[in-house]
């Protein structure tokens, strides 16, 4: 894991936030037009850094690493004495539209969670998680971030879906796993900081939420995003959320904004966010 060093002058860290705001690399940029860039979940901490902290400059550090790493690797992680974080790319995402989705998520952030203390942000391809508190890193997470299932699926599509995820959550598994069965098609994926016993587990939980709660309506898509992984099936053909845009499961759409607990390091999440709105 990578140091990030601390006490940059505030002068670096403006220059980080605009860089990272508005120079993306060019090979990034063309990259965009590529992938969904689809909000899946944002949330944010209630306790933020001060302006010009050494805490707030380490973030700004932080997350200048993790946006040049995203362009390498489809996954890192990097820590300081104040802040530690990490960024998930899809096992199917080229890495320049890797790059470009971490720093489409910092952009979020940014805007939606400015100086947070702990914040994530998913999108469809990508997540991109930090908190002051280091212990999450490495530790599993089966916490529930969000849940949808899409319309109802022909009474023909039942077996295709559950051998789908029947085959996500067979073990053992690699941290990226697709499926596919007749006219369904399925995705799994895991954060890279937990092991393959806990990636099984995480995934495990995600597919049989899928199955009771998506699959048991006979909905035609779903989605369950937990802590440290998520699983979701469609219909083959169709990708993004734009395929099943009816909430079905969970009452309102629980992906605007959050909330982090310090003190058990669990997202919660709330309907709608203010500020967001």
């Amino acid at each position: 894991m990578t140091t990030v060093q601390p006490n940059m002058p505030a002068a670096i860290s403006l220059l980080l936030r605009l860089f990272l705001l508005l120079l993306p690399l060019s090979s990034t940029a063309a990259a965009a037009d590529s992938w969904d860039s689809s909000l899946v979940y944002a949330g944010c901490s209630a306790a933020t850094f001060p302006a010009e902290s050494g805490a707030q400059l380490d973030l700004d550090s932080l997350l200048s690493s993790l946006a040049n790493s995203a362009a390498l690797s489809p996954y890192s992680s990097f820590t300081s004495s104040s802040v530690s974080g990490l960024y998930q790319c899809g096992g199917d995402l080229p890495l320049p539209s890797c790059a470009a989705c971490v720093r489409s998520a910092i952009e979020r952030l940014s805007s939606l969670c400015p100086s947070a203390a702990a914040a994530a942000a998913q999108l469809r391809p990508c997540l991109l998680r930090y908190s002051n508190d280091s212990s999450f890193l490495a530790r599993p997470d089966t916490s529930l971030a969000f849940r949808r299932c899409g319309p109802p699926s022909p009474s023909s599509a039942a077996a295709d879906r559950q051998a789908a995820l029947s085959a996500l959550s067979a073990p053992p598994g690699a941290p990226f796993r697709s499926a596919a069965a007749g006219a369904v098609r399925g995705a799994a994926q895991c954060a890279g900081d937990i092991g393959a016993a806990q990636c099984g587990d995480c995934v495990a939980e995600a597919v049989a939420r899928l199955t009771a709660e998506c699959g048991g309506a006979g909905a035609a898509s779903g989605d369950v995003y937990l802590g440290k992984c998520y699983a979701r099936f469609w219909p083959a053909g169709k990708t993004g959320l734009n395929h099943h845009p009816a909430l079905t499961v969970g009452g309102p759409d629980p992906r605007i904004c959050g909330r982090f607990s310090p003190s058990s390091s669990s997202w919660w999440w709330w309907s709608r966010c203010p500020k967001l709105n």
